[in-house]
């Protein structure tokens, strides 16, 4: 297994598939557009490959706040569906742990759906702590 950014090359459209598996609200083509305005202000991607074709991917930025020093966070983070509990997480996190070392990020961030137990179990054990409630308001309107 090993880890690469994204490019287009000939893994685009596969790595776009397995992101789909997080994000269904998109396409192949309105994903591609959003990443690409992403990018624009520094969203980078990673992908797991091996053999077996792509195993997972992650979106991510690199920031500075007041309150974390320098930071990165994991927007998107997806495990393809054939390739879960397979140790791929653990390595994807692993490597951005080494990643946060190596840019001088003291801390690394996500937020995670409220109803994805699965997944809070996963980040528990590697390591991350439940530091926060995020809130939000979608669809914000006056009055």
């Amino acid at each position: 297994m090993e880890v690469q950014f994204l490019d287009k090359n000939s893994d685009y459209e596969s790595v776009l598939e397995v992101l789909l598996q997080l994000r269904p609200n998109y396409n192949l083509e309105t994903l591609s557009g959003q990443i690409e305005n992403q990018q624009s202000k520094g969203y980078q991607v990673v992908y797991v490959k091996s053999p077996e074709g792509v195993l997972a991917a992650a979106g991510f930025s690199v920031g500075e706040k007041l309150a974390w020093g320098k930071y990165i966070y994991i927007e998107d983070l997806v495990t393809n569906a054939q390739f879960r509990s397979s140790g791929v997480g653990k390595f994807i996190i692993d490597w951005f742990k080494t990643y946060a070392l190596e840019s001088g990020c003291e801390q690394i961030h996500l937020d995670s759906g409220v109803q994805r137990f699965p997944a809070h179990k996963f980040y528990l054990r590697e390591g991350f702590n439940i530091a926060s409630h995020h809130f939000s308001i979608v669809g914000v309107q006056n009055g």
